[in-house]
């Protein structure tokens, strides 16, 4: 008996679709007899796993788990411990961002038996082929690290697998209709995944450590054939794409955007996307005019710093530059879509004197698109080489070694970049940001937030005004309870 398990990992009320354990699904059907238990529907999750699991008849007992950083996590540990106690002979193994950057911590829990890195379909796949065996050989599986007799053992890394040739998602496995909810792009949203992959290595980016640089995608043709598949069966009238760079190629998405309109879909979907500011500026007019008619409404990029030499240190190579991020803020204004960036504040070597620049960064920004959308956090380690790291490591920065420390309190706000351990930001660091984003949010109500049309937008910003335009930001304690009443805040436009 095979399940497959995805932690909770979003708020009570907003269910995020497992896609990933979607895609595992794919290339189980008529293969293995599985069923997928969602954390963030059941109550208790562990009991649901072992009710299925004793009713079985099958000799095989396994349990796959996808596991994502912060409440994902706490809730794997909490579920597997609980499992791996009640049922012994249970197979437990784990796939996903955390294992695949920590396998070793991952392993010397007693509860977890494999780790699946990466993209993990084919390499899941050969694993409960091999667990059939009298005497498995797992050394010829690509992908997987597992212990035996007290080591840890590496296998080759598997590569990619092309989105293309892996099969559609069944979604008659779950009941959809409990993941369909309102975003910011419309009132009935799904997500889908069109590409796996970053053709980048920013030092900051757990993408890294999944492809290493590595990209594929499916055809625009495809996708659109998906949306419109998801628009007819389960009426929807938004995408929200959880690619890791889904603009990477121009030739892709618009044929993605044409193969939408030629389906009749203009005016009734709109979607989502992120991207590179140095990529997208490549596209031509004709492109952009295209996406907009076929419902793209917004655009997540990463312009993560107001300084040049921030960004050459986190690598995030091609052609980023402050200059790129403004010229992109324009020219989605041109062709009426939102520009979503995120800013990371406060790095070394001088966090200070980042935070203020950066800050009067986003205020120019906001002058040139006040539209924009942005997105506020503090650059939390990774496991990946580069300057930012050893910084970090030099000023006495380590990864916690147990899954217990890692779902302890103290760690607790670390995969949310809330306090993210590292040796130059101090509490007043945090604070400083927080407040900015207090003011900014409040001074430019979010357009994406419907609780603030109208009037309440306005006696927002007018509260804020004196704060924004004097650059005083500190204890706004007015702005703290109007938040409280209006919910003024950003709220985020993913689904997943």
């Amino acid at each position: 008996m095979l399940i497959l398990f995805n932690p909770m990992s979003a708020p009570p009320g907003k269910n995020y679709l497992p896609l990933s354990l979607l895609a595992l699904g794919a290339v189980l059907e008529g293969q293995y007899d599985y069923q997928i238990v969602d954390g963030n529907l059941e109550l208790d999750p562990a009991k649901a796993i072992l009710s299925i699991f004793q009713a079985a008849t099958a000799e095989k007992r396994i349990l796959g788990v996808t596991v994502m950083p912060g409440p994902q996590l706490k809730q794997a540990v909490e579920v597997c411990r609980v499992i791996k106690t009640a049922l012994p002979d249970v197979v437990i193994v784990w796939g996903g961002y955390f294992p695949t950057e920590h396998p070793e911590v991952c392993l010397r829990a007693a509860y977890v038996d494999y780790v699946v890195r990466g993209q993990g379909e084919y390499t899941f796949l050969e694993l409960l082929a091999t667990l059939q065996q009298v005497e498995p050989n797992l050394a010829p599986i690509k992908g997987l690290i597992y212990k035996k007799q007290g080591k840890i053992f590496y296998n080759p890394e598997r590569p990619l697998t092309s989105p293309q040739i892996l099969p559609t998602l069944p979604y008659h496995r779950l009941p959809i209709e409990k993941y369909v909810g309102p975003t910011a792009l419309g009132k009935r949203t799904l997500p889908h995944n069109s590409s796996y992959g970053c053709p980048f290595r920013c030092n900051f980016c757990a993408v890294v450590t999944m492809v290493d640089g590595g990209w594929l995608g499916e055809t625009g043709e495809r996708t659109a054939n998906s949306v419109n598949y998801l628009y007819q069966h389960f009426k929807i009238d938004s995408v929200i794409f959880v690619d890791n760079n889904f603009f990477t190629s121009e030739k892709r998405v618009r044929q993605y955007a044409e193969k939408l309109l030629e389906l009749g879909l203009e005016g009734k979907i709109s979607w989502w996307g992120e991207g590179r500011v140095d990529t997208l500026l490549k596209y031509r007019p004709e492109t952009w005019r295209i996406l907009r008619r076929a419902g793209c409404k917004m655009i997540f990029m990463g312009a993560e710093s107001g300084s040049d030499e921030t960004l050459a240190r986190l690598n995030k190579g091609g052609n980023a530059t402050i200059a790129a991020t403004l010229a992109i803020a324009k020219l989605l204004k041109e062709y009426d879509i939102v520009p979503e960036f995120s800013f990371m504040l406060g790095n070394p070597p001088n966090p200070d004197a980042d935070i203020k620049n950066t800050s009067a960064f986003i205020k120019q920004i906001k002058r040139i698109n006040p539209a924009t959308e942005i997105i506020l956090y503090l650059y939390s380690p990774e496991p990946v080489a580069g300057g930012m790291l050893e910084a970090a490591t030099s000023g006495g920065f380590r990864f916690p070694q147990t899954l217990d420390e890692w779902v302890s309190p103290e760690w607790s706000d670390f995969a949310h970049r809330h306090n993210p351990h590292t040796p130059w930001l101090k509490p007043r660091h945090r604070r400083q940001v927080s407040e900015f984003g207090q003011v900014l949010n409040a001074y430019f109500p979010t357009t994406t937030n419907p609780n603030l049309q109208g009037w309440r937008g306005k006696v927002v910003k007018s509260m804020a005004s004196w704060r924004y335009h004097s650059g005083f930001y500190r204890y706004p304690i007015e702005l703290k309870v109007l938040d409280r009443i209006l919910a003024y805040q950003r709220q985020d436009t993913r689904a997943c």
